[in-house]
């Protein structure tokens, strides 16, 4: 029984734009046809764009809603609901939640709140009231002491599909520039001169003692689990060495052009944060988003920390010098993603994938999107 029929669309399919008609039933597409005729349940899009809904890989905006300020706890299934209505106002619908599992500088509030936020997170998915389909993105901070035993918890947990191996010390990787590494901690952290020379320290011998050894247990223990691993903020050919040899898939943020080039010879999917498009480049001054794309050294876009900003990532790249087509565009953020994490069932639009669709339209130059349907359902 059809579902739902949406006609008079600009439907973006994997290698055209097209004109005409998508019908649903049993939440998938169920066909596709370029012409105006439909009958039963119409939406009439006029003229507005048809596209699959956003595969999100790497948002820390859960955590966000739960520390809205500092010091401020929100409660917690309150937190995930304010976030899941976020992501799918984004047109994202199917979120690998980041959620940091180590700490950055001790009084880090992520980890603490590890459990909490897991825990609120099921609470959710289980009164079926989600709009987003959400998995777990576990951001391993290789430095810190306790990795281990804030991962443990997780193992063979279903919702943990994807594991990045992240390194944030200070002289390497997002942060070889030392002044801007000052920057940005001093800022966050609120430290004086002499808190963040204790700091740095602290760091770089947290990095020394754990960081290789957590790395080896990490890759020794996900081998064989179908978990995709990524590598993080990858510098320098070697980096992304240590990574096809651990059997990392995604190279996540290279911060340089020699770092994207290695990840392509050596069959990784380089994933870019959306944010350096919008705003012109990285905030950290490690390579532009644009650059890599025009490169071609991009296969997929991260809205990292502002969700809204992977469709517009993606008619900026559309629109921008190389000029992408608008569903080699659109792939990056569909797609790829899927299929870089193995969920080859959604991110296209095409008959039998599942009917997870936004409905898009360019108000004053910004992709805006109107309605969300998941599987076929409308959620925003």
């Amino acid at each position: 029984m059809t579902q739902a029929v949406f006609t008079n669309a600009r439907i973006v399919t994997p290698d055209e734009v097209v004109h005409g008609t998508v019908e649903v039933a049993g939440g998938k597409i169920s066909s596709l046809r370029e012409d105006g005729r439909a009958s039963g349940s119409v939406v009439d899009f006029g003229g507005d764009y048809l596209m699959p809904g956003l595969v999100e890989l790497h948002t820390d905006t859960l955590e966000r809603h739960f520390v809205p300020r500092p010091r401020v706890n929100w409660p917690g299934t309150a937190a995930v609901f304010a976030h899941d209505g976020q992501l799918a106002a984004a047109g994202i619908t199917t979120v690998f939640d980041a959620l940091s599992v180590g700490i950055v500088r001790q009084g880090d509030v992520r980890s603490r709140l590890l459990g909490a936020m897991t825990s609120a997170l099921r609470t959710a998915r289980d009164t079926g009231a989600l709009r987003v389909s959400h998995f777990l993105h576990l951001r391993c901070e290789l430095s810190c002491a306790e990795l281990m035993e804030l991962f443990a918890p997780f193992t063979g947990d279903p919702l943990v599909r994807l594991v990045s191996l992240m390194d944030h010390t200070p002289g390497q990787r997002q942060f070889v520039d030392l002044d801007r590494h000052r920057i940005y901690y001093q800022t966050t952290y609120g430290l004086d001169d002499a808190e963040f020379a204790a700091f740095l320290e602290t760091k770089q011998r947290a990095h020394v003692t754990y960081s290789g050894r957590h790395r080896a247990e990490l890759v020794g223990m996900l081998e064989g689990t179908g978990i995709t691993l990524a590598s993080h903020d990858d510098a320098t050919a070697g980096h992304v060495e240590e990574a096809a040899r651990d059997g990392v898939a995604i190279a996540e943020f290279p911060t340089t052009v020699e770092a994207a080039r290695a990840a392509r010879d050596r069959g990784l999917t380089i994933l870019a944060g959306a944010p350096n498009l919008v705003l012109g480049g990285s905030h950290s001054g490690n390579v532009s988003a644009l650059e890599l794309a025009s490169l071609g050294l991009l296969d997929v876009l991260s809205s990292d920390y502002v969700p809204a900003s992977s469709l517009h990532g993606v008619f900026l790249l559309h629109r921008s010098e190389p000029f992408l087509s608008l569903p080699q565009a659109v792939a990056l953020s569909t797609a790829n993603p899927a299929r870089a994490v193995g969920l080859a069932d959604r991110g296209a639009i095409r008959p039998g994938a599942r009917a997870d669709l936004i409905r898009v339209r360019e108000i004053e130059g910004v992709p805006v999107v109107l309605e969300t349907w998941r599987e076929g359902r409308r959620v925003m």
